[in-house]
Parts: structure tokens; C-alpha cells; sequence
């Protein structure tokens, strides 16, 4: 571990107010509210808008401090000064995408206060006088510049009634975006202007140079969540879903941005996220166990019995018992601390049964039921010997359900019990802090038989901001896309939780030699680096697990002939099984097994066809 740490607070006249990364590749600068970005000596944001609007009336009338401004609430901010300090630190993750994290950044914290003009009184002891303060936290890293406002505690005891942000990002004329309106919606590729409501996070832009530029949100924990409108043609505002109430101090969630001159560059920055997140707890954290699941699709005890033995014939980790165990999911009356009546099977039989197995149980419960049963249904879960809990239906969005979210997964890991969140709820970073949290929904996945535009869109957008819980499927006759493309996600697609043959039932293979791909790929790795691809048309993801690597290709729904390069192995000789479509082939899944052996450095090359994909397993050959 490395930390240069340099810290100076002074008056802001002796310093310019630019920050630039370690590299000096990001430069963001300050005038008054406004700032500007550019990369490589290229403007990217031309000037974006800095502030909130607070609207503290009820609050001040309440303790009798006199009323401030609402309608511009940072209009009369002054900044009184500065600060400063270096960071440069590694630290690893107890699982991931990559081994070790880099966390290396230059920050500036820029100082405001208004209310100074002695309007007010200290009456009794409690300080009645106007006054408040806000902080500009910016950070440069060598993977993109990020931001927040902090409130510092304040005498006055002020709450804060936060209405909306002023934050902006102003960019060229003709920058496109892959416009998303919600977390499991459609993309469509259009200009920064109408119609356009609210886009998703994490969201992915092109600039007329060329260049990709992603807007993402860190630390999302318990506040409300951001999204982005258009302010005008070409300048995007943050879009708060409700208004928030905070007690200083108290820090907002950091609003990010990564460039790259090619889309792939965004994806092998993107720890930029974990690293504006706060470290793990100190503690016992053995008990998370990263794994590949496999849902029983029907609720009887013949079906659960022949998933457990199915999993364990697989090498898998996990069963999962999905939605209806324990009642119609919607009703009130369903309680999750029993299985229905309906049902031949009790929960400790099952637990019982996948234990002599080597195989943890899953659990899917609607958000009705945590959100009334919670405290008696983690040790009651714990008692019975759950694994894990698949959050289903979650409420997102306002301020209350982020923080009784973010508290129930907390509580989760006190009776440790894993989680797995469904629904529209997309990551900020924060498994960082909760290992705990293994994945989420948040995608269009397999519950949408997307096409192979989406898929190959996903990794440049959703995926930037962490795991994502697509559900792979296999057999089923509604996926739109090849066998060799749903390989291949096993690769591109990171989740530290990953179901796989998502609908299919129990022994539904017959042996096809391909499926030893997701046997071998493991769901976390020791290294990871996307090598190419353009967002919608074609992705090559390679990572790493101990001396073997894995290598996904997948291409959009025009057939495409590949380049793999193998600079990134060690030197040496490796066999390398290669697992591709092939429709000349007369079997069931037409896909087709290769063993060769190369040396690092050569470039493999393959054909794509429309809709499908490529599977790459390198094993080092001894010398």
C-alpha cells in the first residue's frame, strides 16, 4: 500500500481554482458555481452549473432564525477558501473484477458561507443567527473527475429541506446519448435535445470528436435518487427523484465522469466507483461467498430435490427458491416466516438437503414482506440456514426507501445472510462497503429476451456503475440471441452472483461438451481488461482467475469477424479451448469445441455470426 497525503487550507486568492488528475489529463476549473472539463486538452464540459436549492422556511420560522433566500438559495454563497491534499493508496477488495484497487486522486475542497452579516441572536444558548455553509468536494483521478456538496455541522442546528440540484453537464453541439428512461427500459441513441424526460444512471454519451463520456452517481446511501433531464439543447441537469431532508454534516452522493478516447476505456475505469465509496467494516467477512446459482423453477419438493442434485452435478453453489414459496407475492397475508400450505416441502428439509449436497439456498421475498417482517425473519433465516436473500420489488428512488434499503442490507450482514436486490434498483459502489450485497437487477436482461444490440450496448452503460444480475439462460426458445452469445456472457457480463439457465428446468442438458465454459468460468477474478468493442456492436472482455484466462466476444445482430488479440497473457504457450456458433454443426445447440495451442502475443481470429458469440478458455502450457 502507497499514501502521499498533502493537505493546505488557504485563502482563495493564493490559489487558482483548478484540480487536475495525477496524469494531468483532467483538468477541472471553477468560476463562482460554474466549472468546466477537459481531457486531453479538449474541452469536454464547457461550462456546467454547480449548486442546490434548498428551501429552509418551516425550518427557520420554527427556530426562530431569520428566513434566507429559497428561490436561488446558492445565489449569495461567497467562498472563503480552500483545501487541498494527495492520496494514493491500493487496497483489495474481498472479491471482484480485479485483485487490487488503485485508489489514486488529487482533491479540492472549495469553501462557502453566507449569512454572515449578524442577522440574528445567541438567546439562551442556542444560536439563532443566520448562517450557513457548503462544501465542493472534487476529486481527480486518472479514471475521471467526480463531485459532491457537503454541509458541515452548523450551531444553528439547521435542517435542510434539499428541492433539487442546480449540477449540469454543458456539452457540444451534435454529442450524442444512449437515452434510457428506466432501469430495465429500451436504449435509444439520440442528440441532447426533445423529447427527452429523464435518463437513466449510468449514462453514456458520445462527443462529435469522437470521443465516450459517462455520467454516473457514487454513494447513493440515503438520499434520493439522481437521474438526468435536459436544462437545454446539449446541457444535461440533475434530475433529484423527491425532495431530501438532511442533518449536517452530511454529504450528498458524488456525481462522476469518466472519458475515454475509445468506449472500452470507460469500462477498465470503472473502480473509479468503489473507490468513492466507503471501505468494509472491519470484521469477519469470510462467510460471503461469491457462486453460481440455479433457480428451481417449480415449488415442489420432487423439482427443489432435483435442483440441489443438479447443482451439485453442475459444481454450482447455490439453489434458488424464486418467487410464490411462501404465498402470492403481492398480498399482505403472505408471510414469509413459513412456506405456504400449499406446498409439499418445508424450508429446514430443503437447507438440510442442500448442505449434505455442498449446495446454500436462496430466497427470493417481495419488499410487503421485509418491509413488515424483517427483524423476524433474519434469524429466522439464519436458524434455518439461508444463504441469501433475492430483494424482490423493490421500491427505489425517495429518500425513505434508499435509506430503509441500504439499513436492510446492513441488517442483513449481522445475521449473515447475502442479498441480491431485484427490480429497478441500479449500484453506486456500495458493495464496497456491504461485500455483502453481491449483485443486483437493474438491467434489461433476460426477463426481457432483449436482442444482441442490447447485450452488446450493456457492458459501455448498465454494467459501468457493477454487477448486474442478467439471469443467463441457455435452452429457453424465447432468448433472441445464439448459444455461443449466451456462453460468452459468462465472461463480459460481472456478477459475483451468477444464475445460469435462467427458465430451464433440472438436467435439461444432454451433455453438450460447450456448457464446461460456465463450469470453469468462475464469477470473480483476479484481473479483468475489456479489449475491444463499440457500445451496440461488438464487446471482447478478457479476465483473469489465477493463471487461466477467460475471454467472452459478442457481437450485435449483424455476423462480424473478430480479432483477438493475447497481449495480455503472460509470455509462454497456452491451450486454448474455443467455444463458437457454428450452424454447419447437426446438434442440438450448433456449437462447436476447438482446442489449439498459441503463443502470447499471437491474435486469434474468429467469426461472429449475427446475434451470437464466442467463449475462450486459456490454460498456461508447462514450459
Amino acid at each position: 500500500m502507497r499514501r502521499l497525503l498533502f493537505m493546505a487550507f488557504l485563502p482563495m486568492e493564493l490559489w487558482a481554482q483548478t484540480l487536475t488528475s495525477p496524469d494531468g489529463q483532467y483538468a477541472i476549473s471553477f468560476d463562482g458555481l460554474t466549472y468546466s472539463v477537459s481531457y486531453h486538452q479538449q474541452s469536454i464540459i464547457q461550462r456546467g452549473q454547480l449548486g442546490v436549492d434548498i428551501d429552509n422556511r418551516l425550518f427557520e420560522s420554527a427556530l426562530a432564525v431569520p428566513r434566507g433566500e429559497y428561490q436561488n438559495w446558492c445565489g449569495d454563497l461567497v467562498c472563503k477558501g480552500e483545501e487541498r491534499c494527495s492520496v494514493d493508496t491500493i487496497w483489495t477488495p474481498l472479491y471482484g473484477e480485479n485483485a487490487q484497487i488503485h485508489n489514486r486522486f488529487n482533491q479540492l475542497i472549495l469553501h462557502y458561507e453566507k449569512g454572515t452579516n449578524g442577522l440574528g441572536t445567541m438567546f439562551e444558548g442556542y444560536d439563532k443567527r443566520k448562517y450557513y455553509a457548503m462544501d465542493i468536494v472534487v476529486r481527480a483521478y486518472n479514471e475521471g473527475i467526480a463531485f459532491r456538496y457537503h454541509f458541515p455541522e452548523t450551531a444553528n442546528s439547521l435542517f435542510l429541506h434539499i428541492t433539487g440540484e442546480q449540477t449540469s453537464f454543458a456539452f457540444p453541439e451534435g454529442t450524442m446519448a444512449w437515452y434510457e428512461e428506466w432501469a430495465q427500459g429500451p436504449y435509444d441513441k439520440r442528440l441532447l435535445k426533445a423529447p427527452w424526460f429523464e435518463s437513466e444512471r449510468p449514462l453514456l454519451l458520445q462527443l462529435p470528436t469522437g470521443q465516450y463520456v459517462a455520467l454516473l452517481e457514487a454513494a447513493m446511501k440515503d438520499y434520493v435518487r439522481g437521474k438526468f433531464k435536459l436544462k437545454k439543447d446539449n446541457e444535461l441537469q440533475v434530475a433529484m427523484y423527491d425532495c431530501a431532508d438532511v442533518i449536517s454534516p452530511y454529504d450528498t452522493p458524488w456525481r462522476v465522469m469518466m472519458v475515454g478516447e475509445k468506449a472500452v476505456d470507460l469500462i477498465n475505469h470503472k473502480d473509479l466507483l468503489l473507490n468513492l465509496n466507503e471501505e468494509r467494516v472491519t470484521g469477519d467477512w469470510s462467510w460471503v461467498r461469491p457462486g453460481k446459482v440455479f433457480r428451481s423453477g417449480k415449488l415442489t419438493k420432487e423439482c427443489i430435490m432435483k435442483s440441489i442434485d443438479y447443482a451439485a452435478k453442475l459444481g454450482f453453489d447455490y439453489v434458488e427458491l424464486d418467487a410464490g414459496w411462501y404465498g402470492p407475492e403481492g398480498r399482505v397475508a403472505s408471510d414469509a416466516r413459513q412456506v405456504s400450505a400449499t406446498r409439499d416441502f418445508t424450508m429446514p428439509e430443503v437447507c438440510t438437503y442442500a448442505r449434505s449436497k455442498g449446495i446454500g439456498v436462496w430466497v427470493y421475498v417481495n419488499q410487503r414482506a421485509l418491509y413488515r417482517q424483517l427483524d423476524h425473519l433474519l434469524p429466522l433465516y439464519q436458524q434455518w440456514g439461508i444463504s441469501g436473500i433475492k430483494f424482490g420489488f423493490v421500491q427505489i428512488g425517495n429518500q425513505q426507501w434508499s435509506t430503509w434499503l441500504h439499513d436492510a442490507v446492513a441488517k442483513c450482514a449481522k445475521y449473515r445472510i447475502m442479498v441480491d436486490i431485484h427490480d429497478e434498483y441500479r449500484p453506486t459502489g456500495l458493495s464496497r462497503t456491504y461485500p455483502h450485497l453481491l449483485t443486483q437487477e437493474g438491467v434489461r436482461g433476460n426477463e426481457e429476451m432483449p436482442d444482441a444490440v442490447n447485450n452488446t450496448l450493456l457492458p459501455f452503460s448498465r454494467f459501468l456503475c457493477g454487477p448486474a444480475d442478467y439471469t443467463l439462460c441457455y435452452f429457453n426458445s424465447r432468448v433472441k440471441n445464439t448459444k455461443g452469445h449466451q456462453l460468452a456472457m459468462a465472461a463480459v457480463y460481472y456478477s459475483p452472483l451468477q444464475f445460469y439457465f435462467w427458465y430451464d428446468m433440472p438436467f435439461v442438458d444432454q451433455g453438450e461438451a460447450e456448457l464446461k465454459f460456465w463450469k470453469d468460468c468462475p464469477t470473480v477474478f483476479d484481473e479483468s481488461i475489456a479489449l475491444d468493442g463499440v457500445p451496440g456492436a461488438y464487446i471482447i472482455q478478457a479476465r483473469r482467475a489465477g493463471s487461466e484466462w477467460f475471454v467472452g466476444a459478442m457481437t450485435n445482430t449483424e455476423a462480424r469477424d473478430v480479432l483477438i488479440p493475447t497481449d495480455f497473457l503472460s509470455q509462454g504457450k497456452y491451450m486454448v479451448e474455443i467455444y463458437n456458433d457454428d450452424p454447419s454443426l447437426h446438434t442440438r445447440t450448433n456449437v462447436s469445441v476447438q482446442r489449439v495451442v498459441v503463443k502470447s502475443g499471437k491474435t486469434i481470429s474468429l467469426h461472429l455470426q449475427a446475434s451470437g458469440g464466442a467463449a475462450l478458455h486459456f490454460k498456461p502450457l508447462a514450459k
